[in-house]
């Protein structure tokens, strides 16, 4: 019992880092400091990938955890834009069409999760797990490399367009807030067994 209370806190001290490294990468990055943000955002999405498997690993997933979790992946993301406004502009003004949906995706997901539930949704489908893979990849090399790698960011936004897209469809689904839910297909396959299960 005391492990797993040890490991509780590890884990959700693990993603409290990222929520208060963000305000410290924000600073970097008005400060004209690239070369500290550019080290402490990989730091940052490593976090993330670790907090989610050490939650799973110790059985210690709780919802006070991935509500901590998705506050601290959106922050981190957050940061890294914020950096590509500042430090890559050129860049942000070439693409600013696909990041206008993207974000206007990121609104309407966020708002309609909070009508519906009073709260932003942690659903960790898999597709969210690959966008935010992609996302962390993009952001990170696009300060290490002289220019952003284009592919990359499409790649990265097609998925999260995906994603985004998914996620809305089950705020309209899921009539109660739900966390680690694998997606879609899953939801799907879960209410046509129930209906069977009712008629058979």
């Amino acid at each position: 019992m005391v492990n797993e209370k040890f490991s509780y806190k590890v884990i959700n001290g693990i993603t409290a880092y990222r929520i208060v490294a963000a305000p410290v990468m924000l600073l970097l990055i008005f400060t004209g400091e690239q070369d500290i943000f550019k080290w402490l955002l990989p730091v940052s999405f490593f976090t993330d990938a670790i907090d989610g498997f050490l939650a799973r690993k110790y059985k210690v997933a709780s919802i006070f955890g991935a509500k901590l979790d998705s506050i601290g992946d959106d922050l981190t993301v957050l940061a890294g834009i914020v950096g590509l406004f500042v430090f890559k502009f050129e860049f942000i003004k070439s693409e600013i069409l696909v990041i206008g949906v993207l974000l206007a995706l990121l609104a309407v997901q966020n708002v309609l999760a909070l009508i519906r539930y009073g709260k932003i949704s942690s659903y960790h489908t898999y597709l969210a797990k690959i966008a935010a893979l992609l996302q962390g990849i993009f952001l990170i090399l696009s300060f290490h490399f002289p220019e952003p790698v284009y592919a990359l960011f499409y790649i990265a936004s097609v998925i999260t367009i995906m994603d985004l897209a998914e996620e809305i469809i089950l705020v309209f689904l899921l009539p109660q807030w739900k966390m680690n839910v694998k997606g879609l297909y899953w939801v799907l396959k879960t209410k046509s067994k129930n209906i069977t299960s009712i008629f058979f």
